[in-house]
């Protein structure tokens, strides 16, 4: 490549950029020829310098956060597992504000609302022009009973969301009942997310001090797989919208 070795070390560290007239050349010394991944990796490579809009969030998103946030915008397509919370991208305001409050214990209340502003921002993928995200989301029933002391209105919006955003056509929704049999599930929530052309997929596994990412293709399988398996356990979508509607409509009494 004729680079002085600091410069590769820079950018295998994600120290430094690699410019798009760059990528070629390098993959070819890596013995990489397919066109598909050459003009993928090179589409990341003129991205790379792009501001996220949430980069005005520095001050309160962490940089792992930062990261998820951006894949996000990436993905083609998210399938999640949620077994204590409702998916992000599926929250009202007000239960994101509750349960942000609840977790970020080290958060002052100016914090939270900003990562609220955050996560309801993060939705505007399920309905961008062109090519919105395909969601398919199987949440656990436990989850649709919680409920919020001092402000009963929360979980009654929220499931009402719920109903709405299943409206959208690349929405899938499905409840894993109180009364399902064990399945993969049971070892805890997970997001798969793929994306377009030859690009690997990835899984987050989320905890109270951030995130961590599963990147090898065979452990990604054993998510994919285990996704399959808690599909087919789940309630079907149908009667998934009706057990909603029916706590919706049990919360207003």
């Amino acid at each position: 490549m004729g680079w002085i070795g600091p410069k590769l070390s820079r950018i295998e560290t994600a120290n430094g950029y690699i410019r798009p007239n760059e990528v070629a050349p390098l993959l070819k010394a890596y013995g990489v020829a397919d066109p598909e991944v050459v003009a993928a990796l090179e589409g990341l490579a003129r991205d790379a310098r792009k501001q996220g809009w949430w980069q005005t969030y520095s001050g309160v998103v962490s940089p792992a956060y930062a990261d998820y946030i951006s894949l996000e915008s990436d993905a083609e397509s998210i399938r999640a597992y949620a077994p204590l919370v409702i998916p992000g991208l599926l929250q009202t305001a007000a239960y994101a504000r509750e349960t942000i409050a609840a977790n970020a214990t080290t958060r002052s209340p100016d914090e939270v609302a900003a990562l609220a502003e955050v996560r309801l921002a993060r939705q505007s993928v399920l309905t961008r022009p062109g090519n919105p995200l395909k969601l398919w989301a199987i949440i656990h029933e436990a989850v649709l009973h919680q409920r919020f002391a001092t402000r009963p209105a929360v979980m009654r919006d929220q499931l009402r969301r719920l109903l709405d955003t299943a409206e959208l056509p690349d929405v899938t929704l499905q409840v894993m009942p109180l009364a399902a049999t064990p399945h993969p599930g049971g070892a805890g929530g997970f997001t798969l997310a793929s994306f377009p052309g030859p690009m690997p997929d990835v899984v987050t596994l989320e905890n109270l001090i951030g995130a961590t990412y599963v990147e090898g293709v065979n452990d990604v399988r054993v998510f994919a797989d285990a996704f399959e398996r808690i599909v087919a356990t789940a309630l079907p979508m149908d009667d998934t919208l009706a057990l909603i509607a029916q706590l919706e409509e049990r919360s207003r009494e």
